[in-house]
């Protein structure tokens, strides 16, 4: 396991904030005291720390495949008409990401970004309806050639309020490599072609660059 680079400020804030408040603790509460709300800091850290962890996993790859852009649980799977980019029908499966998963988020595919637009907006909750078009995001739009293009929207929630995005337009793209990171959890949607097979199901917990999302 490894700690992603976009952890090292907020790792190095708390444990600043640790070591400042251990100091305080002992200088003016009582010894045992002191100890455990160190030691309930500490525990705090170690936390942070788990947000930014990219731990050792076999990424699957298949040029047929769509893979998981996200660790979490199946949320939303159903036929939307897309505002922002298609204008058209398309297949919304949201993965909603909690406190407790894998924070990188990745891409499902190879091909080439067509589109990769930033959105200012709200901090709804991430499983209301409307946070996959008021909430603050980031959307990409990827296209893999022979077999057509989906878009990836990283969605940030009322806890999640930093979208990190690296994707560039015109840039090839390799399958399960970064795509960005929502520091603290949030939602990720994929918005697939109706043609598209999918191969999860709703409330599945799946694993991002792991888990096989749909084929084309």
């Amino acid at each position: 396991m490894i700690i992603h680079k976009e952890g090292y400020p907020s790792i190095i804030i708390a444990a600043v904030i640790l070591g400042i408040a251990a100091v305080i603790f002992k200088s003016f509460l009582p010894h045992e005291l002191a100890i455990i709300l160190t030691i309930l800091l500490a525990v705090v850290v170690l936390f942070v720390v788990s947000f930014f962890r990219i731990p050792n996993r076999k990424l699957s790859e298949g040029n047929n495949q769509i893979i998981c852009p996200a660790d979490g649980k199946v949320v939303v799977m159903e036929e939307i008409v897309d505002e922002e980019y298609y204008h058209e029908k398309r297949i919304q499966v949201s993965i909603f990401m909690s406190p407790a998963n894998v924070h990188v988020n990745r891409y499902p595919v190879d091909g080439k970004v067509l589109y990769s637009k930033y959105h200012p907006g709200k901090f709804l909750v991430a499983w209301h309806p409307k946070s996959s078009t008021d909430n603050e995001r980031h959307s990409v739009v990827i296209e893999t050639p022979g077999k057509g293009t989906l878009l990836v929207k990283q969605i940030a929630g009322a806890l999640a309020r930093r979208i990190k995005n690296y994707a560039v337009v015109g840039a090839d793209v390799k399958q399960t490599n970064e795509l960005g990171f929502i520091k603290f959890g949030s939602r990720v949607d994929v918005l697939l072609p109706l043609n598209a097979k999918i191969k999860v199901n709703l409330e599945q917990k799946v694993q991002g660059g792991v888990t096989v999302l749909a084929e084309w």
